[in-house]
């Protein structure tokens, strides 16, 4: 009797460990299970804060969720917004702020910055003049002396300006000017903060895409560009920059000089992100990145992608509103 008591208890033993073990080793799936997102996140805009965006994004879909995709475009700051007011895309990227006719056009629609629109500054550029590494001539120049040059009719009415023109003891050929196209913030940015939104040089050649820009000055002697320091700082072995004089001696762009309170502060530009919180809202997988990209990808990757960080308070006050929408 005592032997069959044994038994029994010693079965209902067993069984209780099966199920215990069973909860437990069953647990930590549903958790994952839980924890794992799926869908499409669609990010568009300026090619300059495209390569940093697209480094956060493939971290994200490959350490993160795997089972997210998140599409970064570089349609340029302008292009990105003409996606981002109808609804196209849940992020806008952006080489400069957003203008007071596209906010306007986004309320039309119900959506205001700073309550279904969030602004997020994600890093600072450093604006980029640089020259073929053949130019030996023009490795320093002041800032009045880069936008005289860019600025059209300063020397003549056709614009075919020579080096000779700005510095006399410089060779008499012509310059090669390039520069992104009127869909780029870059382009803007230069335009409005540079040139005073004075008409820029009509011999300038005009490119949608930056790896172009690299490979015209890179093949041109005469040739000068500008675009974002991250595009320099990539193509080193093809192009060099312009150390810029801004009244205190000459500054090489890099990422100890770019910043709003250092030497390279006359070319420096923030760059942005814009966040449709209406869609984060709605789409677990678009509110979990941009936590990932403001949380942490942002300060991570900024550096390695030619951009000067932003202080980490900022990232925490941008983190509170993320925390917020529910």
């Amino acid at each position: 009797m005592f032997r069959k008591k044994s038994i029994i208890l010693i079965s209902i033993l067993v069984l209780m460990a099966f199920a215990v073990t069973g909860c437990g080793g069953n647990a930590p799936k549903e958790e994952a299970a839980a924890d794992k997102l799926t869908g499409t996140v669609v990010v568009d805009g300026s090619g300059t804060v495209y390569p940093l965006m697209a480094h956060i994004a493939e971290v994200y879909m490959t350490e993160k969720q795997p089972g997210v995709s998140v599409q970064v475009g570089r349609a340029g700051s302008s292009a990105g917004f003409k996606k981002f007011i109808p609804g196209e895309t849940d992020f806008s990227d952006a080489s400069r702020k957003i203008k007071d006719e596209e906010t306007a056009q986004l309320a039309e629609k119900g959506l205001n910055i700073g309550k279904e629109v969030l602004e997020f500054k994600l890093a600072l550029d450093g604006l980029t003049i640089v020259i073929n590494p053949e130019n030996t001539w023009a490795t320093e120049m002041t800032k009045d002396e880069i936008v005289a040059m860019f600025l059209a009719g300063t020397y003549r009415e056709d614009d075919k300006v020579l080096w000779s023109d700005i510095r006399a003891e410089w060779p008499a050929e012509e310059v090669k000017f390039f520069g992104p196209n009127e869909n780029h913030g870059t382009y803007e940015f230069f335009y409005e903060n540079i040139l005073g939104k004075e008409e820029m040089v009509k011999t300038a050649n005009l490119q949608q895409e930056y790896s172009t820009l690299v490979d015209l000055v890179s093949n041109d002697k005469n040739a000068i560009a500008f675009f974002g320091f991250g595009y320099y700082v990539n193509n080193t072995d093809k192009i060099k920059a312009v150390a810029v004089d801004f009244g205190e001696g000459a500054v090489v762009p890099s990422l100890e000089t770019i910043g709003e309170d250092l030497p390279y502060k006359g070319f420096t530009r923030p760059v942005f992100t814009y966040l449709n919180a209406v869609y984060a809202k709605e789409k677990p997988q678009v509110l979990d990145f941009a936590k990932y990209v403001i949380g942490e990808g942002a300060a991570k990757f900024a550096g390695e992608n030619g951009f000067a960080p932003i202080p980490q308070a900022q990232f925490d006050e941008y983190m509170t509103q993320l925390n917020e929408i529910k």
